[in-house]
């Protein structure tokens, strides 16, 4: 990860001085987890729209845009961001709404039903569940573990505080391990050796991303 960051850091610096492969590297590098996060905000096919008019932000904007490939993450989830809710305000839609804060101050224990959500984020129909989640939820896991910010960073986007944006992603995770399950149930088991990884959903634990979101 440490490398794929260097690389996405010097990519931005070479495209703030016009260099337009290296913005198309960003571009590529960026996009399919930007595009990902404008779905938990609108709708298809709105999203695609919506993602186009933040990418032609952020090329306009580059030049003032200062700091290293996180921060270039989180500044460009927060355009996003504001694309997507000044679309559902253009169409009479009141933006999503997390609830209040004060019932997150307390992260809940044991995290392992969400270490299995963690390796399955990355397919399709796990992306789907992800729009059954209470908003704050959505954003937060989306923003933490598919965009790959830290809690600082995603809590800057959707201005919250850090510790309520670690709780929602971690109560996300484990209503996604639940909607896991429910998904699996009435499933034949597979015979061994043969269809394993479609059957389980790709439900394997990742524990190094897990203690990544813990931490951070």
């Amino acid at each position: 990860m440490q490398g794929d960051d260097a690389e996405l850091t010097a990519a931005v610096r070479a495209a703030q001085g016009g260099d337009e492969v290296a913005f198309r590297t960003v571009y590529r590098a960026v996009h399919p987890r930007l595009l990902g996060y404008v779905r938990t905000l609108v709708s298809e096919p709105d999203a695609e729209d919506v993602a186009s008019e933040a990418w032609l932000q952020i090329a306009r904007d580059l030049g003032r845009f200062s700091g290293d490939a996180d921060r270039f993450r989180g500044w460009a989830a927060r355009i996003a961001r504001n694309r997507a809710l000044d679309h559902l305000r253009s169409r009479g839609r009141r933006p999503a709404i997390g609830g209040d804060e004060s019932d997150l101050a307390v992260l809940p224990a044991g995290a392992n039903t969400a270490d299995e959500a963690m390796e399955a984020l990355g397919t399709g129909r796990t992306m789907a569940m992800i729009s059954r989640l209470p908003q704050d939820q959505a954003e937060a896991v989306v923003l933490r573990v598919v965009v790959g910010l830290d809690a600082k960073s995603a809590a800057e986007v959707l201005g919250k505080r850090p510790g309520a944006v670690r709780t929602a992603a971690h109560r996300g995770l484990r209503k996604l391990a639940e909607l896991l399950d429910e998904s699996s149930e009435g499933m034949a088991e597979p015979e061994q050796g043969r269809g394993a990884s479609q059957w389980d959903g790709g439900r394997g634990v990742t524990h190094k991303a897990t203690r990544t979101l813990r931490e951070t």
